[in-house]
C-alpha cells in the first residue's frame, strides 16, 4: 500500500472533511504530509501523528497572492521537497443558493477567488518545486456537477468549470517537465460540511442522488482517495490533462 514513500506533499483545505481524509490517505501510503488550510490544521496534523505518520501543518488562505509560498517553503524545509499538490481548498457547503440573477455579486467574486484563483496560485508557488522533483503531481479536486449543471448554484459550477478548463491548459504547459495535471469530479459527498451546513436538506437530497447512481448508495470521502493515490503515483505518470468523474455512475463520459 506504501507506494509513496520519499515522496512529499501539500492538500489543501484539509484541516478537516475531505481533504483532511485525502491527506490521511496519501500519508498511510508513505508520503510525507504538509496540511494547509484558512483554520488552523495542527489538530488534525496531531491525529494523523497519533497514527505514526509524517504530517505537519500551516495556516494559509489559498487565495492570498502571497501565502501559499511560505507553505511551500515549509513543505520543503519540513520534508526536504515536493512532490504532489493537491489543490482540495474550495468554498461549497456554505455559499448561498439562488437563481444567477440573484447570486450576490461579492459571493460570486469570493467562490471564483478560492475555487479558482486558489488552485492557480497554489499551482504557481509549487511549481519550481515540482520542476525540481523531476515530474511532480497536479491532482486538483473539480465537481461533477459541471456535467450535470444544477440550476440555483452558477457561482460553484462556473468555477469548477474554470478549473476543469485550466487542469487541461496547465498539462500542455507543465508536460515538457514531466509534471502531470489531473482534475477529480466528485459526485455529492456526505462530508463533514455537507453534514453541518446542509442537514435540513440532506435526507430528499441524499435520496435522489442514490437513486441516479448506478452504485446506488452514498458517496462518503473514502471512495475519493483511491483516486487521488492513483493520480499521485508512479502508475499514473502517462496520465494528463484527464478529468476523472468519481461519482458511483451518475455522469457516464
Amino acid at each position: 500500500m506504501a507506494h509513496l514513500n520519499d515522496k512529499a506533499a501539500i492538500v489543501t483545505g484539509s484541516a478537516s472533511g475531505i481533504g483532511f481524509d485525502l491527506a490521511a490517505d496519501l500519508a498511510r501510503r508513505g508520503a510525507k504530509v504538509m496540511l494547509c488550510d484558512v483554520a488552523d490544521p495542527m489538530a488534525a496534523v496531531a491525529r494523523l501523528r497519533d497514527e505514526g505518520l509524517d504530517a505537519d501543518g500551516m495556516v494559509a488562505d489559498v487565495a492570498d497572492p502571497s501565502a501559499f509560498a511560505g507553505v511551500v517553503a515549509g513543505c520543503v524545509d519540513r520534508f526536504g521537497r515536493l512532490d504532489i499538490l493537491v489543490n482540495n481548498a474550495g468554498l461549497f457547503t456554505t455559499i448561498g443558493r439562488a437563481p444567477f440573477e440573484e447570486l450576490d455579486v461579492d459571493e460570486w467574486r469570493r467562490v471564483l477567488d478560492v475555487n479558482v484563483t486558489g488552485p492557480f496560485l497554489c499551482s504557481r508557488a509549487a511549481l519550481p518545486q515540482l520542476r525540481a522533483a523531476g515530474g511532480g503531481r497536479i491532482i486538483n479536486i473539480g465537481s461533477a456537477t459541471v456535467f450535470s449543471a444544477p440550476p440555483n448554484m452558477l457561482h460553484y459550477v462556473a468555477s469548477k468549470g474554470a478549473l476543469t478548463a485550466m487542469t487541461r491548459s496547465m498539462a500542455r504547459e507543465v508536460g515538457k517537465d514531466g509534471i502531470t495535471v489531473n482534475l477529480i469530479a466528485p459526485g455529492f459527498t456526505i462530508s463533514a460540511g455537507v453534514l453541518e451546513h446542509q442537514a435540513a436538506t440532506l435526507g430528499e437530497h441524499g435520496a435522489r442522488m442514490r437513486a441516479a447512481r448506478a452504485i446506488g448508495r452514498d458517496q462518503m470521502p473514502q471512495d475519493i482517495c483511491g483516486a487521488v493515490s492513483f493520480l499521485a503515483g508512479d502508475d499514473a505518470g502517462f496520465i494528463t490533462g484527464q478529468t476523472l468523474v468519481v461519482d458511483g455512475g451518475i455522469v457516464m463520459r
